[in-house]
């Protein structure tokens, strides 16, 4: 009998298609969860041709990045509660 992959999470489909990598329909259902990137968030280079660092487009990205750490730890002491 073929596991329910919509059921699953992430993390179980990954596991799942490690260990049946004949199976592409794992692979299909966690593509398909993806965030388009007509959604994404696109930042702007790090550096200039020259190698020197773009100051405000680092900081951007460092705002965002613990934004996104901060969201994720309240989530994870959400589901613990």
């Amino acid at each position: 009998m073929r596991p329910n992959f919509e059921a699953m999470t992430n993390k179980e489909l990954i596991a799942y298609a490690l260990a049946h990598r004949e199976d592409v329909e794992p692979l299909r259902v966690l593509y398909s969860r993806r965030t388009p990137d007509s959604e994404a968030t696109w930042y702007g280079p790090m550096f200039a041709e020259d190698g020197t660092p773009i100051e405000e487009n680092i900081r951007i990205a460092e705002e965002a990045l613990r934004q996104r750490i901060e969201q994720a730890e309240k989530r994870k002491q959400d589901s613990q509660s």
